[in-house]
């Protein structure tokens, strides 16, 4: 669909997107974010911010397109894998990651397509930054720390739920 929200920037209306998304799978029965829960157990988003080196934009959705690809057919516990491209700049594009929770993403981290990603990311790109958006284990940070990306990491408050139902599979 298409919702102006021009108020809340494109990093919002993504946001929104996504979270509607997850919210909206099913209407099982859902768990606050009071609820105690195994650390690391709860599904997050992370945004991948990356900036193209100039004329290198088509290779570097060539091994965007290759990761994907792979991706989608080895990481069951990654339930939505986007790459979007920056309206303003034809340079960015915004990697837009949800993971049913944090062995996921170390999973994604340890997957060889994505390591060869990331390898050739350095000769393609000259910007890459994160952000985590929800709750998230130890291991999940320090392997980010370990990978030297910077990090703004959104921890969850007490408002909020998720249907548990729909992240057990993974």
């Amino acid at each position: 669909f298409n919702i102006e929200l021009n108020f809340f920037g494109e990093n919002m209306k993504l946001l929104f997107t996504l979270m509607l998304l997850i919210f909206t799978i099913s209407f099982t029965e859902a768990a606050h974010h009071d609820h105690k829960s195994v650390e690391g157990s709860n599904p997050f988003i992370l945004i991948a911010r990356i900036h193209v080196k100039e004329g290198m934009v088509e290779e570097y959705l060539d091994i965007a397109n290759e990761v994907d690809n792979a991706v989608e057919l080895s990481e069951p516990g990654m339930l939505f894998h986007n790459f979007d491209a920056d309206p303003d700049d034809p340079l960015a594009f915004t990697w837009t990651e949800v993971y049913s929770n944090s062995e996921a993403f170390i999973k994604h981290d340890a997957n060889p397509p994505v390591q060869e990603y990331v390898k050739k990311h350095s000769e393609l790109a000259d910007g890459f930054t994160i952000e985590i958006y929800g709750n998230v284990s130890k291991k999940v940070i320090e392997t980010i720390d370990r990978l030297g990306v910077p990090l703004k990491h959104f921890k969850t408050t007490r408002v909020g739920y998720v249907r548990e139902k729909n992240f057990k599979e993974y």
